[in-house]
């Protein structure tokens, strides 16, 4: 089997592939507007399907799209997952499966990694206390360089460019910088906004029913970009030696499994969508997975985020970069190789899949 046809050709169809698929099956399904529309005028929500016990003791969260157009890999899984794997899936006591199809459905859209405010959504969930504001201390020498006010360009020399960056600033140093998340630069890349998004808003309203009187929640957020093509891993918030980061090492391998380290792959961010929910649901024993499918070398992924950034912001209206760049953008995030996208797929799946049995295990049936 291929799974190579799990995936949309746009946010549109997308949308009605999941919910169609969910209805099919039975799941509670839920809409929440963000009052924008897409590019055919269309409605732009974030969808839910619910599917297990109204009541759960046990959940299993799998979200896509906070990062807007990498939403089409988060919901080729999600649709294969309802339209492949789960057919027949027999409701279990105490157990439920929550699908958050598209957090960010105006990037998805418009295939944007940022929202309709150019906030980066997994940088927009600052912890209460925590103000909107502050960038890391090298940001500002670099804003020049990774923000330029002008439209951009096919020919730019822009390895030659970044490559004098790194060796002057050091990897390590700009990893440190550009994508930790800033607050003072609202048309930058990175951006976590002035306030809570839409997005932010919408889960801090509906988390807490969803939740219930939950114990114990497993949640795989799916991302792309990051890391070796056609390969993932399972980023987390905790250190090496907690309780908690031993249990996912058992159950999905310590190869799969990383926590930040220097030098390693990860990075440390601000206002991120794990971290937050973590905190704000201390009563359940909540464990948080960032899944990071790698696609492209990280200068190929800033070089293309730096150029549609311009375009977005810079280049007149219907002007033909608008187009080029984010096509460019979506082939960095969502390769078009079709055996990339058949190898993601069924990784994606058979994470979930391995959530789904050791959260409701056979004998709980």
């Amino acid at each position: 089997m291929s799974y190579v046809t799990a995936f949309s050709p746009n946010y549109a169809t997308a949308r009605y592939r999941f919910r169609t698929s969910a209805q099919a099956l039975g799941c509670r399904l839920e809409a929440y507007p963000i009052n924008q529309t897409g590019p055919d005028g269309e409605e732009l929500t974030i969808d839910v399907a619910i599917l297990g016990d109204p009541h759960p003791q046990k959940i299993v969260i799998v979200s896509s799209g906070l990062h807007g157009v990498e939403g089409f890999f988060g919901s080729a899984v999600q649709c294969a997952l309802l339209e492949e794997r789960l057919i027949g899936w027999s409701s279990i006591q105490g157990a439920a499966l929550i699908l958050l199809h598209t957090l960010n459905p105006y990037g998805f859209a418009w295939r944007r990694r940022w929202n309709e405010d150019n906030v980066d959504l997994n940088r927009n969930f600052l912890l209460p206390g925590e103000e909107y504001r502050g960038s890391a201390e090298k940001y500002r020498n670099l804003n020049a360089f990774f923000n330029p006010t002008s439209p951009p360009s096919r020919f730019e020399p822009f390895f030659l460019k970044a490559i004098a960056s790194i060796l002057r600033n050091g990897i390590n140093d700009l990893k440190d910088t550009l994508p930790i998340g800033q607050y003072d630069f609202p048309q930058g890349l990175f951006f976590g906004g002035n306030s809570p998004s839409p997005t932010h808003q919408i889960l801090a309203a509906n988390l807490p029913q969803w939740l219930g009187n939950a114990t114990d929640v497993l949640h795989i957020d799916f991302h792309t970009g990051l890391g070796k093509k056609a390969t993932y891993k399972l980023f987390i918030d905790d250190l090496p030696n907690f309780e908690s980061t031993e249990w996912l090492i058992n159950i999905f391998g310590a190869d799969a499994i990383e926590t930040y380290k220097p030098g390693g792959t990860a990075y440390k961010i601000r206002g991120g969508l794990g971290t937050w929910c973590k905190t704000m649901f201390p009563q359940c024993n909540y464990k948080f997975l960032t899944a990071e499918f790698g696609t492209y070398p990280i200068i190929k992924v800033v070089e293309a985020l730096r150029a549609e950034n311009r375009a977005h912001f810079h280049s007149p209206p219907n002007d033909s970069s608008k187009e080029w760049t984010r096509q460019r953008l979506e082939e960095i995030f969502v390769p078009a190789d079709r055996n990339w996208r058949h190898t993601v797929v069924s990784q994606g799946l058979d994470l979930v899949e391995q959530a789904i049995e050791v959260c409701f295990p056979p004998q709980e049936l």
